[in-house]
Formats: C-alpha cells, sequence, structure tokens
C-alpha cells in the first residue's frame, strides 16, 4: 500500500485548508486511516482517524470542532478540512493506514503505512 498526502501550504490564521490522502492500491489491507502531525522539535501526534467501512472517526482534542475527516471509499482517499487554522497548527502532516482493527487508533505504532507528508503553515 501507497500513501500519498497532499494539499499542504501556506495559510493565514482562521484560514482553511483541505489535506488529501490518495491509496495507491490494496486498500482491502486498510481497516483505519489516520492523520497525524509533527511540529519542529515536537513528537508526532494524532490528529484524527476515520474506518474504511462504517466511517466511524476520531479526532484529537486540540481539533475538535475546527477539523473534519473523511473518506472517498470509490476513490481509495481520505480528506482532511482542517477549518479556522491557528499557528500551532504548524505541522508537517501524515496519512497512515492501519491493517488491523485496533480499539485505540491514536497511536501512531498501531499504523503500517505512511505517506510521505505535507507541510502545513498557519501564519499569525
Amino acid at each position: 500500500v501507497q500513501l500519498q498526502a497532499s494539499g499542504g501550504g501556506l495559510v493565514q490564521a482562521g484560514g482553511s485548508l483541505r489535506l488529501s490522502c490518495a491509496a495507491s492500491e490494496h486498500t482491502f489491507m486498510i481497516y483505519t486511516m489516520g492523520w497525524f502531525r509533527q511540529a519542529p522539535g515536537k513528537e508526532r501526534e494524532f490528529v484524527s482517524a476515520i474506518s474504511w467501512i462504517g466511517g466511524n472517526t476520531d479526532y484529537a482534542d486540540s481539533v475538535k470542532g475546527r477539523f473534519t475527516i473523511s473518506r472517498d471509499n470509490a476513490k481509495n482517499t481520505v480528506y482532511l478540512r482542517m477549518n479556522t487554522l491557528k499557528p500551532e497548527d504548524t505541522a508537517v502532516y501524515y496519512c497512515a493506514g492501519a491493517s488491523r482493527m485496533w480499539s485505540v487508533r491514536t497511536l501512531a505504532a498501531k499504523y503500517d503505512y505512511w505517506g510521505q507528508g505535507t507541510l502545513v503553515t498557519v501564519s499569525s
């Protein structure tokens, strides 16, 4: 499985971006898709996750109410709509896929496949 993330860029505080993550093939091997981010000097942290089947979602407290994760099964693509962006959202955003159905989806170690990352910069 190969994941390709895109959609990052530079945006002013309060603005919006939509990230995309396209899975190249073998998506039947993925139960959950997630988004993580890593800011300079910080550890990678969970942002959001969604189940390919059923569409159950999880969000980090820091993004609840501002970010929305969705998927398009026909396109093998997961999206992360980010609204009301803040400077503290600045990070490299990574999409990831988990090949098992974990009850806890917030840990990076639960994910088997990773995209290359896309940079989001929010200016104040």
